[in-house]
């Protein structure tokens, strides 16, 4: 007779708890005990429990390997018929054998009605580390159910494969939001879309009356001020970054603001609204307000392309294209006396952003009307000591001639604000189609189905990317069912549609390159090292080299040499299956199809796990703060570009505007997906802990340190900024693409 202590933790979240009956089989080096069953008077395993049970086997098996959980409803239960399956979230299982210490089994997950799980020991083993051959089957078990389970399908020809629903049937509960994060997703779009209907816009096919029309959706979700003699509001904005902050307000009819106390979740602290503001971000500009009162200034338009929703495409121009023929006449009232383009381009100050990826690309119909894209070229000058940044030049098609006049600061107010209003309507269509969707959402998919499929939950790798893999694979089913599929919010209402922006991703795919999403690679190439102002370099590195660090910690706990990566047969065939499903098995883009030494596993991980957190944070939370004006980022262009200069005006301006009704569409779409509705997890924060090795916990104490550190001197820096960048400050990067 053998007796084994067991101590059973169950998760806090909703529905976590259980009625279901639960029994162990341990097994070890000698055998298996039978089911023994976990069993005290009255309920077991409610929310959040902790449990103690002593449990006897006929025999002690050994050293202990495995321990399967066995959960089944009561018998009382089953004599009722069928009944809805009952889940239990199950945190992690303590053993402690007849001799020796307590072992430690990770499990975070959801079990489902009635089955089984096996669970682990919780020290981290790469594949050659497993000898005994119970475990090596173990692990292979686990990956062909997997593998069973997740399997690949190509949804658009040239995109990178994502999941087959078909095979997964329904997302399992490990897999799909929280009730907490689908009901407030739920009830912020219903309430969204009641608004703009209640207003009379969403259903207005017609075009705007006028530029203060618009000012109906950028009041969008506010809530007006009482006692406030200016007449301003508090924002969705305010809101939106107390929120991500962990912030939530408790409003009152009886408040002069609205709200009388914001309370944290994370600790219960309730507070007033002045010690709210002395704490809170609410002292940062009301961005959409910000971008209201200045998108018609030539340096906050330039400034967009450095901290902007789209901040990856300026690069240093070192020689004009010849397609771009701009001259020194042209540019002579910005760059003024004693220079020239020429002294210039030699000097680095000139930068360049290029749209030509749009050339050719098929546009949409709305609302029975074909719309306009553009595919144009944007020349910068960088202002000596410091200056700001200023558009020169601007040509918005990629052939010049007679009917593709190059537009300058200097010419007349309204050709000067189209022009420009066309190189924003063309950012936000490579945006949204390639920065977003393709570079993170979609990669991303990638990463972390081969990372389901490929590496069993005891390995190094599956243990440090499991946080930045948490409902990445709900939020990119349901935008291909809500958002990128026919009749839906891309296909009805931008100015691509959805084969425009299936094309420009086939051809982003054919140059896309593994240095783009390496961010020191990528801003060494785009030569955009040293141009001052550019805070998503400047915390983008920070954060890139915070999280190489943790990575390059982490990999040599686990890995010895390079011959020990090389060796590790599930890792080679995870960067095997990224290489061949994300990048269609192009060499040509430089993503490497195995990893030989320690040095590029710790880049390759990186990677990953910054394009999962950081980079999204910064090209997806901005997302309404930069398109609730809607002139500042339009989805579409109802009239084509122009062929000549002295022909616009305010009325051409507004008419080649997108419709009312498209407009509303997109920027509800865009205040959504800008917004963590609820159960965020930031950068650096690990509730569940699948690491157990002291090393690896001392590992991640000093990546959340560092983090902090980095925050704090975000925060310094911004104190000094008219317009703070907080899209990169850790506490407010979700750690996976979740929204």
């Amino acid at each position: 007779m053998a007796k084994y202590r067991v101590r059973v933790s169950t998760g806090e979240a909703f529905g976590a708890g259980t009625w279901d009956k639960m029994s162990i089989t341990i097994v070890g080096t000698q055998g298996e005990t039978p089911r023994l069953p976990l069993d005290h008077l009255g309920k077991e395993f409610t929310v959040g429990a902790e449990e103690d049970f002593e449990v006897k086997s006929p025999q002690d098996v050994g050293p202990v390997l495995l321990l399967r959980v066995h959960k089944a409803p009561p018998a009382l239960l089953l004599l009722l018929g069928p009944l809805a399956p009952d889940a239990w979230f199950c945190r992690s299982f303590q053993l402690t054998p007849p001799r020796g210490s307590p072992l430690r089994f990770p499990a975070y997950q959801w079990l489902e009605g009635a089955g089984s799980l096996v669970l682990r020991e919780g020290a981290a083993k790469v594949s050659w580390a497993d000898h005994h051959p119970k475990l090596q089957q173990q692990r292979r078990e686990e990956l062909q159910a997997r593998q069973e389970m997740y399997r690949w399908k190509t949804y658009q020809p040239g995109w990178p494969h994502c999941l087959d629903m078909e095979t997964v049937k329904d997302l399992d509960l490990n897999t799909k939001y929280s009730v907490v994060k689908s009901t407030n997703l739920y009830l912020r779009a219903q309430s969204a879309f009641a608004e703009l209907k209640i207003k009379g816009l969403l259903d207005r096919k017609g075009s705007w009356r006028s530029l203060s029309e618009m000012e109906m959706v950028l009041n969008f979700q506010k809530t007006p001020a009482t006692g406030d003699k200016s007449g301003s509001r508090r924002t969705s904005y305010e809101a939106l970054v107390v929120v991500r902050r962990g912030w939530w307000p408790q409003q009152s009819s009886d408040s002069r603001d609205g709200v009388d106390r914001w309370t944290c979740p994370q600790d219960g602290e309730s507070v007033g609204c002045d010690e709210k503001r002395k704490r809170g971000p609410q002292a940062l500009p009301q961005q959409p307000e910000y971008v209201f009162e200045h998108w018609q200034e030539d340096a906050f338009f330039a400034s967009q392309f450095l901290n902007g929703l789209n901040p990856v495409l300026i690069h240093r121009c070192r020689r004009l294209p010849e397609n771009f023929p701009v001259t020194d006449a042209m540019v002579a009232p910005v760059l003024g006396p004693g220079t020239s383009l020429q002294a210039e381009l030699e000097r680095g100050s000139l930068f360049l952003v290029d749209h030509g990826i749009l050339s050719g690309v098929r546009t949409n119909v709305i609302n029975g009307r074909p719309q306009f894209s553009a595919a144009p070229m944007t020349l910068l000058y960088q202002c000596p000591g410091h200056g700001p940044l200023l558009p020169l030049a601007i040509q918005l098609s990629q052939t010049p001639g007679p009917n593709s006049p190059i537009f300058l600061p200097s010419d007349d107010k309204w050709d000067w604000l189209l022009a420009k209003t066309w190189v924003r309507n063309a950012d936000f269509s490579v945006h949204e189609a390639l920065t977003h969707l393709l570079q993170t959402h979609l990669l991303s998919e990638v990463f972390v189905l081969a990372t389901l499929r490929q590496l069993p939950r005891c390995h190094p790798l599956f243990k440090l990317l499991v946080p930045h893999t948490r409902y990445t694979l709900h939020i990119n089913t349901l935008a291909r069912e809500l958002l990128i599929t026919p009749k839906r919010v891309v296909d009805r209402s931008t100015g691509l549609g959805l084969r425009g922006f299936s094309e420009l991703i086939q051809r982003s795919m054919e140059q896309l390159n593994y240095s783009v999403l390496c961010l020191p690679e990528d801003i060494r190439a785009r030569g955009v090292e040293d141009i001052p102002g550019y805070y998503y370099r400047d915390d983008g590195m920070q954060i890139w080299g915070a999280v190489e660090h943790f990575v390059s910690e982490i990999i040599g706990i686990y890995y010895p040499s390079d011959v020990s990566v090389c060796n590790d047969s599930e890792l080679q065939a995870w960067v095997w299956e990224i290489f061949s499903k994300g990048f269609l098995g192009r060499e040509s883009s430089g993503l490497p199809s195995s990893l030989e030494t320690r040095e590029a596993l710790v880049q390759y991980v990186t990677m990953v796990i910054f394009n999962c957190s950081a980079k999204h944070s910064a090209v997806g939370s901005g997302q309404f703060d930069y398109c609730a004006w809607m002139p500042n980022l339009p989805p579409s262009m109802q009239l084509p570009p122009p062929t000549s200069k002295g022909q616009a005006s305010l009325e051409g301006f507004i008419a080649t505007l997108p419709p009312v009704n498209a407009s509303c569409d997109v920027i509800i779409a865009l205040w959504l997906l800008s917004k963590e509705p609820g159960d965020q997890r930031p950068l650096g924060t690990y509730p569940e802990e699948h690491f157990t090795e002291e090393a690896s916990r001392q590992s991640i104490a000093a990546f959340q340190s560092h983090l902090a550190q980095i925050s704090q001197d975000i925060r310094v820096r911004n104190q000094g900024l008219v317009l703070p960048y907080t899209y990169l400050d850790p506490p407010l990067i979700e750690s996976s693409i979740s929204i």
